[in-house]
Formats: structure tokens, C-alpha cells, sequence
């Protein structure tokens, strides 16, 4: 949220206009401060994707009515990064959601592998990673092209599997 400020959120929205930045996710952003942001980003064709994590039904209902674009749903509470297993009953949270609006549901934080993207897809819209290809970066560097291309292609084809 900070960089935003920083560097002018309207600065900030023109410039995702023009680039053809559709939507952003602003994980520091508590949903209390949502609409302020919220307001100049849609002045600009952008919208600011809600966050859930596992969290009360109320103040589900709460982030769910108000999302745009799609909804993240946080699969496991601490920071972001690569997990070997998830243990949040993600189903139930993505049921929770789906009882307060009809927008797509995503979840992530600490999916890695096809088998996660899978089972993610399986009981939602879809897996987000974002760890495991800042990764395959830091360890290709300017030739990650192929690897990247791999992993995104197993990545894919686990999420079709699941019908998502």
C-alpha cells in the first residue's frame, strides 16, 4: 500500500490505465481502507481484487459483497511462499464466499506444485502462485524463458484437470 501512496495513487491508476492494468492486488491493504483506493482505481477502468483469509463468516460476507474482478482467497494465514502442504479447509471457506456473491474465487498463497493447483481448482475458479515463479527467476535469471514455459504449462494442465 505504501508504494502506492508514495509514488500518488492517482499517478499510480492513470498509469495502470494506460498500460492496460485491469486489476491490482494490494495485500497490506486492510479491507477497511478498500474504498478510498477503491474509488480512484475504478475512476481508471481498474479494479482492487479483495482479499479473504480464514476469518469470521460476518466479515466474509462483508469483503464478498463488496469485491470486484474476483475474490483471492488466502489459503493459509502468514506470509506468502511455497508450501509442502495446506492445511486450511479451503472448501468450506470457498463455499462461505460463494453463499455472498456469484464473482470468482482464486485461491493462493503457498501453492507450488500441480498437484496444489489441482486440488485448489477442484473447490474453487482457480490457483494463484506467485512464489514459485519469482523462483524459477531467481534461479534462471535472463534464461528462465523455458522454465517458466514448463512450469506455467504443468501449472495449467493441473487446473484444466480439475475443471476449473
Amino acid at each position: 500500500l505504501n508504494p502506492i501512496y508514495v509514488f500518488g495513487r492517482e499517478k499510480f491508476f492513470t498509469l495502470c490505465e494506460e498500460v492496460g492494468i485491469s486489476g491490482v492486488i494490494v495485500p497490506d491493504m486492510p479491507f477497511e481502507e478498500k474504498g478510498e483506493l477503491a474509488s480512484i482505481a475504478n475512476k481508471h477502468g481498474v479494479e482492487v481484487v479483495s482479499l479473504i483469509a480464514p476469518t469470521s463468516e460476518n466479515r466474509i460476507e462483508m469483503i464478498a459483497k463488496d469485491a470486484e474482478g474476483f475474490i483471492y482467497c488466502v489459503s493459509s494465514l502468514g506470509v506468502t511462499g511455497m508450501r509442502s502442504e495446506i492445511k486450511t479447509d479451503i472448501k468450506s471457506i470457498v463455499e462461505t464466499v460463494r453463499k455472498y456473491t456469484d464473482i470468482p474465487v482464486a485461491v493462493g498463497f503457498g501453492i507450488s506444485t500441480p498437484a496444489q493447483a489441482e486440488a485448489m481448482a477442484r473447490v474453487s475458479d482457480g490457483a494463484i502462485v506467485g512464489s514459485a515463479i519469482v523462483k524459477i527467476v531467481a534461479e534462471h535469471g535472463e534464461n528462465a524463458d523455458q522454465a517458466l514455459f514448463d512450469y506455467v504449462q504443468s501449472m495449467k494442465q493441473a487446473v484444466q484437470k480439475a475443471g476449473a
